[in-house]
């Protein structure tokens, strides 16, 4: 029942529509009586009685009643598809509104097969829902209701005889109602993980090229795909099991109707007129019966996926705005006040503190997994410290504005993601309305004009998915292109040189400095060339700040990053910074 009422909340605002269509259900359904009542006439009154004046009238009865009920009909399917269309996008707008308010935790916890699975199948399935099953389900109740009526008008005995079926079809539907839904909510759980063995392939194609394991992903795919084939096949046996009953418990009343009723014809305790009705009209019995079985198939197939949906859009972003955030100007002062944070439990930063304030170049560098990233990622509110606090502008992250606090901080992130676009829509990401003179001063910042203007179609050239056809270095430069646009006052930019050369590094950085004036600027890099004009050195080891200073001042440490100098550059003697070049 919780899953109508969360249905309902998207198809009210159609109720008038969803009244009229109703309504129309239930006229069609009542004009579905008039051919067998007055096939009933024809043989009592018409041809026993030869009342011939009443076959034209009756005629033309059928033949208006089944017209008008064809027009009537029609008109509720498209009321019902038209709901089910407007609902469709509503749920879909819900669901991806939602997508976007997620946090980092959430992505890096869900499968992209799962998102795509509610969003795609578990989505059409609510949409059948609503254009089918809910008209389905009353114009069957109210044929059923209407047809039972009539008969009783006649008849009631033989009705009521004839009624006897109807608790052993509740048992077979209320048994078939209670046993197939598990397994549905198996088939909606497989058919996401075998979405997200397609969705993998795709994203990874270029490296199963490259290590030839083609056979390797396709018997993964086959696993997957069989197990997807067996729950569908547990369902069906399901299905199998009580479908046959619930159509041969309806198939019995044409049965009674020839036994029974023939002995009342005979004892003339009904007319053959009469009993003509009766096997006229129990279609209107039986057909309700037989389909109650595949629509309650539906509605279990409804109640797993709406399930899954509910599940997904109940889930709540652990990074939000307080009641009243703070919302100002943003100057650039950030401060790490002995911050610590961990996934499930396992730390990665441990009692961390640092300052930087705007014009200021804060290099961060570490062996792999020391936590640069995540400490870079603490600023923008991907993720939140679990002790400690991150300042910006003397105040606490968690207590601005994520909008006003996101819109003054630029990423260039390590992981470069483009979309299928042209390179000035990728550029322009952040500024949508920036003109095209500052996306080209942009993009020479970023050492990236030269290149793209060289393309035949330069900045319109069409970028594939996620930058395919560019090398990792032009990806990197028009990733860097879009974070120097945004103009921001505090500048990320993790590892964004780690793919091209090193003349072309040098020549970014050279004409970074000038744009780095009154910026505050983090940058995390694995060389020492792209962190050694830094203002302030940074080196995380294991999740702690283990040495901190100038260039020089490392050096003469001897330690970390005197031993990755020496990996990088060769032997170093102690020489000052002018002497080794």
């Amino acid at each position: 029942m919780e899953n109508f009422k969360w249905v309902w909340q998207y198809i009210k605002k159609y109720k008038l529509r969803m009244c009229i269509a109703m309504i129309f259900v239930l006229v069609a359904s009542a004009l579905c009586m008039v051919t067998p009542y007055a096939s009933g006439i024809i043989i009592d009154k018409v041809i026993r009685q030869s009342q011939h004046d009443m076959l034209l009238k009756l005629c033309i009865l059928m033949l208006a009643a089944t017209i008008l009920k064809s027009i009537i009909r029609f008109s509720y399917q498209i009321i019902f598809e038209t709901i089910s269309q407007g609902a469709f996008m509503k749920i879909r707008e819900s669901m991806y509104q939602k997508l976007q308010n997620m946090d980092f935790k959430f992505f890096d916890t869900t499968r992209t097969g799962d998102i795509m699975a509610r969003m795609t199948g578990d989505l059409d399935i609510v949409r059948h829902l609503i254009s089918w099953v809910i008209y389905m389900v009353f114009e069957n109740a109210t044929v059923f209701i209407f047809a039972v009526t009539l008969l009783f008008t006649i008849n009631w005995q033989f009705t009521l005889v004839m009624l006897l079926v109807i608790p052993f079809l509740a048992w077979a539907a209320i048994k078939l109602a209670s046993d197939v839904r598990p397994t549905f909510s198996a088939i909606r759980e497989q058919f996401s993980r075998l979405n997200s063995v397609v969705q993998e392939n795709i994203s990874g194609n270029r490296v199963i090229k490259a290590f030839a394991t083609e056979y390797i992903e396709i018997n993964k795919f086959d696993k997957e795909n069989e197990a997807y084939r067996k729950r569908n096949m547990d369902s069906a046996k399901v299905w199998s099991k009580y479908l046959p009953i619930i159509d041969a418990l309806a198939g019995t009343l044409s049965l009674t109707i020839i036994i029974i009723g023939g002995v009342l014809a005979i004892n003339n305790k009904i007319t053959i007129g009469e009993l003509v009705t009766f096997n006229s009209i129990v279609w209107a019995l039986g057909n309700p019966m037989r389909n109650s079985g595949w629509l309650i198939n539906d509605i279990q197939r409804f109640n797993a996926s709406a399930d899954k949906i509910r599940e997904y859009l109940n889930n709540e972003s652990a990074i939000s705005n307080i009641e009243k955030p703070a919302n100002r100007e943003i100057t650039g002062f950030v401060e790490f006040n002995n911050v610590s944070f961990g996934y499930d439990n396992e730390e990665v930063l441990k009692n961390v503190s640092l300052k930087a304030k705007p014009g200021e170049t804060v290099a961060i560098i570490g062996p792999t997994g020391s936590g640069k990233s995540t400490l870079v990622n603490l600023i923008c509110r991907f993720y939140d410290c679990s002790e400690g606090e991150v300042l910006v502008d003397n105040v606490n992250v968690k207590e601005m504005d994520l909008r006003t606090l996101r819109s003054k901080v630029s990423v260039a992130m390590q992981d470069v993601f483009l979309f299928s676009d042209t390179i000035e829509g990728n550029i322009a990401y952040g500024v949508p309305d920036a003109p095209y003179e500052s996306i080209k001063r942009a993009a020479g910042i970023a050492d990236a004009d030269e290149f793209i203007s060289s393309l035949p179609e330069g900045y319109d050239t069409i970028i594939g998915e996620r930058g395919v056809g560019l090398s990792g270095g032009q990806r990197q430069r028009i990733a860097l292109a879009r974070a120097i646009l945004k103009d921001p006052s505090i500048l990320i930019l993790d590892d964004t040189t780690s793919s091209v050369d090193m003349e072309t590094e040098f020549e970014i950085h050279k004409t970074l400095r000038s744009f780095y004036n009154n910026k505050t600027t983090f940058i995390i890099a694995h060389r020492i060339s792209s962190v050694k004009n830094a203002d302030k050195i940074i080196v995380l080891n294991d999740g702690q700040v283990v040495e901190q200073g100038t260039h020089q001042e490392l050096l003469n440490l001897k330690s970390y990053y005197y031993k990755v100098y020496q990996s990088q550059y060769g032997d170093f003697d102690g020489l000052d910074e002018k002497e080794v070049g």
